[in-house]
């Protein structure tokens, strides 16, 4: 099993392949989002997106999470990730464990909502509801911390001990040794 492990030394993935995935990523969860919220409205009969806001809420967080765990740990890779030779992994270059992913999980999200929580504060600041368009963004300032980081990963992943590695190194090392 230990010879199927990928070497810690492939590079991690530039930002801008990771962005695309990470926009790919948005469409498959939009449908997760929507399934979920569908299947939940017609199980409690609400018609008002405001009733039981915050149990349908924590039920997407959860189907997310689901969605997330179960992929990391079968491969390593989402759909998005696969894409574009993304694999997350361990320090040690192995598949994370469950309480790892659940960990990288839930520290993906206190950057994004602290964004959130800022964008909330300038639109009741200035006064302007068009600024509440800046919630776009917030998912994306999880990028920030990787500018800071000596190895270019982001927060969730440097607390978590794991780090996306860019699989299409590989395949272009093989390439080079073959041709």
């Amino acid at each position: 099993m230990a010879s199927s492990a990928v070497p810690v030394s492939l590079p991690v993935p530039s930002r801008r392949r990771l962005f695309a995935s990470m926009m790919y990523e948005s469409i498959l969860l939009f449908g997760i989002v929507f399934l979920v919220g569908l299947i939940f409205d017609y199980a409690t009969k609400s018609y008002h997106a405001l009733y039981l806001r915050h149990s349908r809420q924590f039920l997407i967080f959860l189907a997310i999470g689901l969605y997330f765990m179960l992929a990391w740990r079968r491969a390593g890779q989402t759909l998005p990730m696969k894409t574009w030779y993304i694999r997350l992994e361990t320090k040690q270059g192995t598949k994370p464990g469950y309480v790892q992913l659940l960990l990288r999980y839930l520290l993906m999200w206190p950057i994004p909502l602290a964004c959130a929580l800022l964008v909330q504060y300038l639109s009741t600041l200035t006064g302007y509801a068009s600024t509440d368009l800046l919630i776009v963004a917030a998912p994306f300032s999880i990028f920030v911390w990787s500018w800071f980081d000596k190895d270019g990963l982001f927060m969730h992943d440097r607390l978590a001990g794991t780090r996306l590695v860019d699989l299409q190194a590989r395949i272009t090392k093989q390439q080079a040794k073959t041709a």
